[in-house]
């Protein structure tokens, strides 16, 4: 007697670590902008073409033939170029093959990190909204994510508004606290930490020997603000931080490329060692020619001004979504850094579907009837705190001129 394969296969359980995990939010709102036509202003990622010289070092890099396994922590010429573009910026030498990690992506380094370094049982603080990774990534490792959430002052205007409460800080630490994760400058909100706030967080990980994970993929977009001095500051840089820190960096985000998946932490040896024993294993080495191409383009961002180009180009398409967002009364928080929006909604007479959150229920009427899609902020928070984001939302400006514009058409007719 024969029977099928699907009435003889066991039913298994995912594991526990991975119970609770659902489908990411923009993995539902993409799908949800291509079945409406929407303009997609929910993922993050570029729509326009990578810059020539950075697109030409990986076509003369697969021409090389540097098409095998590269070294497992990372190609030699790009961990090199790395040194020599970040040395400075942490005021000491780096040491390229014991110093620095190249990962498939900062989303790699993120878990790569935590694996390395989070014992289960040991908790690890997260300030939200933050990066939807982090907690997946603490949960896998068997560690207890704990929140504090940026507190956004009344009548906030720019991101500088949202301020972390130093008081709340200190309540959520305990003796298992291991690590603390910093996002700067800020996804969604765009914040740009300062140097006094940096400094503060600083002496909580002295005072309560904590490592500090410092995901700074946004680090070149930041943005002239005539009112007062905004600048990314480093809290590795800071005295007694360089032992006790992780920064993580991105090729994706820095040219364009996010489908490229380069990305890299740069640690004190005995960290990066620790880094380096988790990622051998998750996939062991990282593409060969795209790393090569992005040492190629790295070499060059001084000489071409890269670094300057690129976040005055971003600038302008944040002032021109600003002023469309203004302009339909949307009160957007103007970001110091990356290349989001958040907006203030609770003008808007919008239903709330059944069984979710406003900003939920929000975005996909911006997707379904406005035709421009949006992200709801809710996934970047904790339930405890979720509360915080009925009556906001988040688009993104790294489109083209020609698409940003789109939008605008859509946003005018709608909500005008």
């Amino acid at each position: 007697m024969s029977t099928t394969a699907s009435s003889t296969a066991p039913a298994f359980q995912p594991a526990q670590r991975v119970r609770g995990f659902g489908t990411t939010v923009f993995t539902e709102f993409t799908a949800l902008a291509l079945q409406h036509n929407a303009v997609n202003l929910g993922q993050g990622f570029p729509n326009f073409p990578a810059p020539d010289f950075v697109k030409e070092a990986a076509q003369q890099a697969i021409a090389a033939d540097l098409n095998q396994y590269a070294r497992a922590a990372g190609h030699p010429r790009l961990v090199r170029a790395l040194a020599a573009v970040y040395a400075p910026l942490f005021d000491r030498e780096l040491d390229p093959l014991t110093e620095i990690v190249v990962t498939v992506g900062a989303t790699e380094g993120i878990f790569a990190t935590i694996q390395a370094l989070v014992e289960p049982g040991d908790e690890v603080i997260l300030i939200e909204p933050f990066y939807d990774s982090y907690p997946a990534s603490v949960i896998m490792a068997g560690g207890k994510p704990v929140y504090v959430p940026l507190r956004p002052r009344p009548n906030a205007v720019s991101a500088n508004d949202w301020v972390l409460d130093m008081d709340e800080v200190r309540a959520a630490l305990s003796p298992r606290t291991r690590l603390l994760i910093l996002n700067t400058p800020q996804n969604p909100v765009g914040k740009v930490f300062t140097r006094d706030e940096l400094v503060q967080i600083a002496e909580i990980a002295q005072e309560h020997n904590l490592l500090v994970l410092s995901d700074e993929v946004y680090e070149w977009m930041v943005y002239v603000d005539p009112a007062r001095k905004v600048a990314h500051e480093r809290i590795a840089a800071l005295p007694g931080m360089w032992e006790r820190t992780i920064t993580l960096g991105s090729a994706g985000k820095t040219f364009s490329v996010t489908g490229w998946k380069i990305g890299w932490a740069i640690a004190p040896r005995h960290l990066a060692a620790a880094i380096f024993a988790a990622h051998q294993w998750i996939p062991f080495a990282v593409s060969t020619p795209m790393q090569e191409a992005v040492a190629v383009a790295m070499e060059q961002v001084y000489e071409r001004d890269y670094f300057n180009w690129l976040s005055q180009m971003y600038q302008a398409k944040r002032d021109r979504l600003m002023a469309v967002l203004q302009d339909v009364n949307l009160r957007p928080i103007s970001p110091d850094g990356s290349y989001f929006i958040i907006v203030h909604t609770d003008h808007l007479d919008v239903p709330t579907e059944p069984g979710l959150r406003r900003d939920v229920s929000l975005c996909r009427w911006f997707t379904r009837e406005v035709g421009v899609a949006a992200i709801p902020p809710s996934p970047f928070y904790s339930a405890e705190h979720a509360y915080l984001t009925d009556n906001l939302a988040r688009f993104c400006f790294c489109k083209t001129d020609e698409m940003l514009d789109e939008a605008a058409e859509r946003l005018h007719r709608a909500l005008r």
